[in-house]
Order: structure tokens, then sequence, then C-alpha cells
């Protein structure tokens, strides 16, 4: 098998902060430059729910996330590529990550069967058996045509005992070599060029492997220690956010990114309020997707720069001030905290669309910021500024 010295990752790493680990990066996939750190909003059904893509432009989203297991299940990822792919599918151009299923290991694990083959899952939708394997979770992806491509993992559950951690990452590790495999049987030619401005031209789908551990340090140096020396461009920080406290998931994290290189993007898997999005950056990680800014939207959560508010409290009834004042979203733009009361009150659907908007354009302004912050060299500073503000509400 190649090793990781043997491809090049087209990754570059832009500025640094001088007094953390955070940094800021471009990644270049064949669509285009993911400037990180980097929020990426779900579309685990080729949708991100209630938007389209002209709303993610407008926000500024250079990448999503779709789902490989929803995806084969439904549309199915045969009629994908007879239908050309999933960008032509849903009409987007710009990049799209798919993640292998794992994380359905996890949250459909009563539904499932763990061999040494792969996994057995029971479709949610009819009761129809269907076998997921490294290998041909890497067709499916290919199939899908997405521009970055996860190896399929075990995610524990936190938390777990240290023998059922172990159990899951040995058998992350061997199928993320069965994996890896597949994927260069796929993409025999690795075609990345860079270019003398620093940019790099890349000509075909990326694919990352996958850290797990738990919450236990020691394994998730072993993880890492594994996954650094295999040819992926890229690395998943997976099984964490799903159970276990603050601290464990800090110190597992560094762990983890303490024993991967530089010069490849770390993406942390299903994370996205933004108090763990400063936090994750400063501890070195480039990469964030969750489902959290529309779900809460959907239950009348709205993020702003003073902190979270529900849209359906009787204060906001009267209220003709936007969400926030400053913010230019279209939501923002248009529409009072009443109406947007009112349709939440009563159940229309525009306000699922609407705060949908506001709370992931909240998180592309917040990773903005950040950005700049690791290029001023004040990111210290400004997180403090930041969160004091945000948090400022649960004081009171």
């Amino acid at each position: 098998m190649l090793k990781s010295e043997d491809i090049l990752s087209p990754f570059s790493i832009t500025a640094k902060s001088s007094e953390t680990k955070a940094r800021a990066g471009v990644l270049y996939t064949r669509r285009g430059a993911i400037h990180t750190p980097v929020f990426m909003p779900v579309a685990t059904q080729a949708s991100v729910k209630a938007l389209n893509d002209e709303d993610l432009k407008a926000m500024g989203v250079e990448c999503i996330l779709s789902n490989t297991y929803h995806l084969y299940l439904r549309p199915g990822t045969a009629t994908l590529k007879q239908l050309g792919g999933l960008h032509k599918f849903m009409k987007w151009d710009r990049s799209i990550l798919t993640d292998s299923g794992g994380f359905q290991v996890f949250s459909l694990s009563h539904l499932r069967k763990i061999t040494e083959e792969g996994v057995l899952f029971q479709s949610h939708h009819d009761g129809s058996k269907h076998l997921f394997t490294p290998e041909n979770v890497i067709r499916f992806q290919s199939e899908i045509d997405s521009d970055i491509w996860v190896c399929l993992d075990v995610c524990v559950r936190n938390p777990s005992d240290k023998k059922e951690a172990m159990g899951g990452l040995k058998s992350t590790k061997n199928w993320a070599e069965r994996a890896i495999a597949e994927y260069h049987r796929t993409v025999p030619a690795q075609d990345i060029a860079q270019n003398p401005d620093g940019t790099f031209t890349v000509k075909h789908p990326l694919q990352f492997g996958i850290v797990q551990g738990s919450v236990y340090p020691d394994l998730r140096q072993e993880a890492a220690m594994h996954m650094r020396e295999l040819p992926v461009h890229g690395y998943c920080i997976g099984g964490l956010s799903v159970g276990e406290g603050k601290e464990e998931m800090a110190t597992a994290l560094s762990a983890a990114v303490g024993f991967l290189p530089e010069n490849r993007p770390r993406y942390f898997m299903g994370l996205g309020s933004p108090e763990d999005l400063w936090e994750c950056v400063e501890r070195g990680v480039d990469m964030f997707d969750c489902v959290w800014p529309t779900r809460t939207a959907r239950n009348g959560r709205v993020m702003t720069a003073d902190g979270n508010i529900y849209i359906r409290k009787t204060e906001y009834r009267l209220d003709e001030r936007p969400i926030e004042e400053d913010c230019g979203c279209y939501a923002c733009r248009n529409y009072s905290r009443a109406y947007l009361s009112h349709l939440h009150r009563s159940g229309e659907f525009l306000s699922h669309r609407l705060l949908s908007i506001h709370n992931i354009n909240f998180l592309m302004r917040t990773m903005k910021i950040i950005r700049k912050a690791i290029e001023d060299d004040n990111f210290a500073e400004v997180k403090a500024q930041y969160l004091k503000r945000f948090n400022a509400s649960k004081e009171k």
C-alpha cells in the first residue's frame, strides 16, 4: 500500500495563532477552494432542510455534507450516477463531502449488526437488509460523485467501556486500510498539482480517514498514529460529541490532534455550537459540520451575538426589530421578530426556512470572525470577547 508521504494533500496553511493551535488555511477540491476553519451545513438527503442552493451561496457556503447511508437508500446511489451525480441532481456546483454511514452505526444501533466484513443494516424505511463494507462504501461515494470521501468506521456510544472502544477502534483501523486500498483502485492516478502561487489544481475526489478511540487519550493517540501513516488527504475525528462531557471531549480531541501531521486538514464530525467551534479551532481543528443550526431553528431557537433567543416567547410578539440589527441575512433584512414569532407559533413552514437562513448565516459569520482572529494573531482576545457577549444572557 502507498504511504502518507506518497500522496499530496491540496491543503495550505495561510496563518497561525502564536498563542494557540488555531490555524487558517485553504483546502482545494476539484470544485473549488474551501477556506478554513469552515462550517459545512448538512444536506443529509441532498437537501439542507428548507433551503436551496441560492440561499447557501448567498451566505458564502463553500462546502456541504451529505450522507452515503441515506443517499444509498433514497434515491439510491445507482440512480444518482444515472442522473449525473449528486451535484447535478441537487443543483450545487461547490464542494460536497460525504460521510460514510459510520455515524449510523451509532445512531441506528438497534438496526445493525457489525461483523468483520462490515455492517449489516436493516433499513429504517422498509426493513430490507443491506451490507455496508469498507469497499462498497467507497464505490457508493464514487457513484454519488462527491468531492471528499470518508472511510467506513465504527462509532461507539459515549460513555463506553474501554473494551468496547478498543473493539470499535480495531475495526475502524482494519476497515480504513481496506477502504483506502479500494479508493486507490478507484482513483489510481493522483492528479493534484501545486501551482506557483501556492494554490492547488485537483482533478479527482479526495479521501479522508477517520480517527476513533472514544474518550480514551491512549486510544486516540493510537488511532492518530495509525492514520497518519496511511495515504489520505485529510483526517476526520469521529466518535465525539455523542454523549461525553466537554472536558472528556477536549482531552480526547487534543490527544488525537497532537499526533496528526500539520500539513493535512482535520475535520471534527458533528459539531456546530458557537462555543464548541471556538474551543475546537483553538485545539487545531479546521472543518466542522452539524445539523444543529437547522434543527434548532425548527424548534424556534435563534442564535445572536448576544446569545440564543426563543422566537416563540411572548416578548417578541410585538417586537418590530430584526433578529439582529447588524446581520445581513435575508431574514434580518426583510422580517421582524414579531412576524417570525407569529410564523413559528402558527406552525408555518416559512419560519423553518427563515430561521434556518439566519442560524446558518450566523455560523458562517462566526467562522469569518475566527479566521480573521487567526490572521490578526489575536485569537485568544477575540474568542474571550465573543464568548463573553454570547454567554451574557446565561448570566442574567
